[in-house]
């Protein structure tokens, strides 16, 4: 069932499929649909609960120009889940998406059962934090003065990520959506997300069981290291899931049996 959801300066959109113990899943930036082939895996077990971000898929926005700030994106998802389910719940956040969940843990210690926080790209994590930020900022600036192509090629760079394919014959113009997405990425929300500090603290001291994974297949990428860097950081052991950063697409059922034998 799609359902939405008013918050302040956005529409939220969600779907709920499934039954069984609720898992709210999300990403950053992208919206729910990339997680088809993993949900169309857990809905056997789980009431599956799928969410547009503000400003992605059929979420709207109020102002383009707001930066996505990972509280501000908390607070939609908890919106989200007090319509669903009023008692904790678990959470799969996939890349910003994991950066949304840990701002919603430190928020709302008490929201959640289970955070497995898939690939968070979260710089001031790392030892070479300082070039890593220097990284991002450029990505930024290189959106700023020559657009989005140029800036996708650093940032699959960076991140240590393949490029989609390009599709057989001409090259094809961006659709409206792709380049909304994409101003919404570069210009509002790699920054805000990447240089997010989570409150260690926090997370220690909540109800919440959080779960740092990795892609098993893209050890030493951004994202990874991220993740590795936060189990340490949290004394907990990193936990690799089959496949890279998007390994929930590339392998679906290995990767929810991965989920679900964490969640059990």
């Amino acid at each position: 069932m799609s359902r939405t959801v008013n918050v302040p300066g956005a529409q939220i959109s969600y779907e709920v499929r499934g039954s069984g113990p609720v898992l709210a899943v999300i990403g950053h930036p992208m919206d729910g649909s990339g997680f088809a082939a993993l949900v169309s895996k857990l809905t056997e077990h789980y009431t599956v609960v799928t969410i547009d971000p503000r400003g992605f898929g059929r979420s709207t926005i109020a102002d383009r120009e707001q930066d996505a700030m990972p509280e501000v994106l908390a607070d939609d998802v908890k919106a989200v889940l007090d319509l669903v389910e009023p008692e904790p719940v678990h959470l799969f956040g996939n890349s910003g998406g994991a950066v949304i969940g840990l701002a919603l843990v430190a928020k709302y210690p008490d929201r959640l059962r289970t955070l497995v926080a898939h690939d968070p790209p979260l710089a001031d994590l790392l030892p070479d934090r300082e070039q890593a930020r220097a990284a991002l900022h450029d990505i930024h600036d290189t959106y700023r003065a020559h657009g989005q192509g140029a800036a996708w090629g650093q940032f699959f760079e960076f991140g240590g990520f393949e490029a989609p394919p390009m599709p057989d014959g001409e090259p094809q113009e961006p659709s409206e959506e792709d380049v909304a997405a994409g101003e919404r990425l570069f210009g509002h929300g790699l920054l805000p997300i990447t240089l997010y500090e989570p409150d260690l603290a926090a997370l220690r001291a909540a109800s919440t069981r959080i779960v740092a994974a990795g892609g098993g297949a893209s050890v030493g990428t951004f994202p990874q290291r991220a993740a590795a860097a936060l189990a340490e950081r949290l004394g907990t052991e990193l936990v690799d899931f089959p496949g890279n950063h998007g390994g929930f697409d590339s392998h679906p059922e290995e990767f929810a049996q991965t989920l679900h034998k964490i969640l059990s």
